[in-house]
């Protein structure tokens, strides 16, 4: 398969597939092709299994070399900008969804306080959030710039991503990733160390987008939340259940991120150069379908246990 490509930022070293990240289905097929708008201008193509439903980035960089592709204010997640009129609500909307992320964790593991380990922590807004609230917690992040501003203005227990390897085995109450599972090169190897990390009755909460969204269909290519190549994987309900399962795990319930489809839909209007208002209403829309149909919300949260 061929890809468009404008201006690559270096000499890459791309991930290639045989078959299926999830199921290891060999029937795979290109569905569309999309923009890097933050970073590069490049363009990549986006394949779907038509076995489990995963939807992934073809020949994204590979985690030596994605690095650049992470480089810049307009990443939110790795920066606290509030330039602009959609940063600026972000920003809003963080700390509102702060306060039910933290209602979330008592409430799937049914305890006030336990050890929690937050993979992906960014600038540590969600670490800090559950340390107030009395949780022993540790944080990972792969970016340096985004852990030194977590410590600074946190002061976080917030260590490089590959200490994962080395934390202690049945430890963790919760073990969440908010966003984080569709930038995570080693899939496999991170999902099954995280079912050993768990405590026995430990929960995992997994937040990715769902690009079986309404506004996902509204927007196609333009979707914001496809973000390739940062995002390598693109879940929807069926493909995550599968990919725990594989792993002796399995999805005993899904919240949906109701601010998301509006963070998104603004994103995606402005990637079109379309109208403000427009991803307003195109947020209401999504929303009003994922009410309606509870799994096509445009962000998925999917709390797990362990099988065993």
């Amino acid at each position: 398969m061929t890809q468009k490509r404008t201006a690559p930022i270096m000499n890459l070293q791309l991930m290639s597939y045989a078959n299926c990240p999830v199921c290891k289905n060999e029937s795979i097929k290109p569905v569309l092709t999309a923009k890097d708008h933050t970073v590069s201008g490049e363009t990549f193509t986006i394949a779907e299994c038509g076995m489990c439903g995963l939807r992934y980035t073809l020949n994204a960089p590979s985690e030596e070399k994605i690095g650049p592709y992470y480089q810049s204010s307009a990443y939110i997640s790795h920066s606290n900008t509030k330039k602009g009129v959609i940063n600026l609500l972000y920003h809003i909307a963080r700390f509102f969804t702060m306060m039910s992320k933290e209602k979330l964790v008592k409430k799937a593991s049914k305890r006030q306080v336990g050890m929690l380990l937050d993979i992906g922590s960014g600038t540590g807004t969600f670490a800090h959030t559950m340390e107030k609230a009395g949780w022993n917690v540790v944080g990972l992040e792969p970016d340096p710039e985004a852990r030194k501003q977590a410590i600074k203005k946190y002061n976080c227990d917030i260590y490089p991503s590959d200490e994962l390897f080395r934390l202690p085995e049945q430890t963790y109450s919760v073990i969440t990733m908010w966003h984080v599972l569709e930038h995570v090169h080693q899939l496999d190897e991170y999902v099954e160390r995280m079912k050993d990390l768990l405590a026995p009755t430990g929960k995992l909460i997994i937040a990715v987008p769902n690009y079986t969204s309404k506004d996902a269909a509204i927007y196609k290519e333009f979707w914001a939340s496809y973000d390739v190549p940062r995002h390598l994987y693109h879940f929807s309900p069926n493909s995550m259940r599968m990919l725990m399962k594989r792993h002796g795990m399995r999805v005993i319930g899904t919240r949906r991120m109701w601010l998301d489809s509006f963070y998104i839909s603004l994103l995606s209007e402005k990637y079109k150069k379309g109208f403000f208002l427009k991803g307003i209403w195109n947020g209401l829309v999504s929303n009003f379908k994922a009410l309606l149909h509870k799994e096509q919300c445009s962000s998925l949260v999917y709390v797990i246990e362990r099988e065993d």
